[in-house]
């Protein structure tokens, strides 16, 4: 199906008082990076994050859902209009994430 523009407009204004937020097309939907790092993704108008450790505790009801055929689960995000829940969440995932791999 693909994600709207619109979404992720929207999804990049909530988040918007963090720096260093940045997204990647791929595929009709969205690679979000905070800090340079992987955070989740924006999968048919639906905002995805990694299930890290503080994710889950700090969305201990978050269905997790499959952004697509053949990948692993992640955690929904509902509370979009939060700004201030998304940067704790963000800010809290952050340091649990690898690194990105060098490219060759």
């Amino acid at each position: 199906m693909g994600s709207t523009k619109g979404y992720l407009e929207y999804v990049l204004e909530q988040l918007s008082g963090l720096e260093d937020v940045t997204h990647r097309a791929m595929m009709g939907e969205y690679i979000i990076y905070f800090k340079g790092k992987v955070i989740g993704g924006i999968y048919d108008d639906r905002f995805l994050v990694k299930p890290t450790a503080s994710a889950k505790k700090l969305m201990p009801d978050a269905p997790l859902e499959l952004p697509y055929e053949g990948a692993k689960k992640m955690l929904l995000v509902t509370k979009l209009d939060d700004r201030e829940f998304l940067e704790r969440l963000l800010n809290s995932m952050v340091e649990e994430l690898p690194a990105p791999k060098k490219r060759k």
